[in-house]
């Protein structure tokens, strides 16, 4: 009974070894032709893909860099009231000598505390800006692990 398993395990070999020696025929040229465009499409597609993720969050950042801009503007413009009521402020109490310069005083010092706030709530909000489109580069990560084959995918 040994002998007759030797004799079919070495028949087993040499029909192997036999396939292995074929050149390969029209129909899995074309199939092996075929899978490699369907990888290249999907790829092509997947790149696609990256690229529009990578846009939208760029395009989302930059809506937050306005409202910064925005606020540090606000910001200077409220400085050059500040700037407007002290000189009106020293011009009056310089010419005058009376309460009228006190209460131009007081709304330059408004304007100064509005500009101040205004400043560091627009400083605050484009530090915590990050042109760096994280999701695209997380997903780009994943791509080689995707393409690769699984531990039981692998054929011996």
């Amino acid at each position: 009974m040994s002998d007759l398993r030797e004799e079919v395990g070495g028949l087993r070999d040499d029909v192997t070894d036999l396939g292995s020696q074929l050149p390969p025929s029209t129909d899995e040229k074309a199939a092996v032709r075929d899978f490699m465009s369907d990888v290249s499409r999907d790829l092509k597609a997947l790149m696609s893909q990256e690229v529009e993720l990578a846009k939208a969050e760029i395009g989302a950042e930059a809506g937050k860099a306005g409202k910064g801009a925005g606020m540090l503007g606000g910001a200077g413009f409220a400085a050059l009231m500040a700037v407007i009521f002290a000189s009106t402020a020293a011009w009056w109490g310089l010419g005058h000598l009376v309460g009228i310069a006190w209460a131009a005083l007081i709304v330059a010092l408004v304007w100064a505390v509005i500009a101040a706030v205004l400043f560091i709530v627009g400083r605050g909000v484009l530090r915590s800006i990050s042109l760096t489109p994280q999701r695209t580069i997380d997903s780009i990560k994943r791509i080689p692990s995707a393409i690769k084959p699984r531990q039981g995918d692998q054929h011996e």
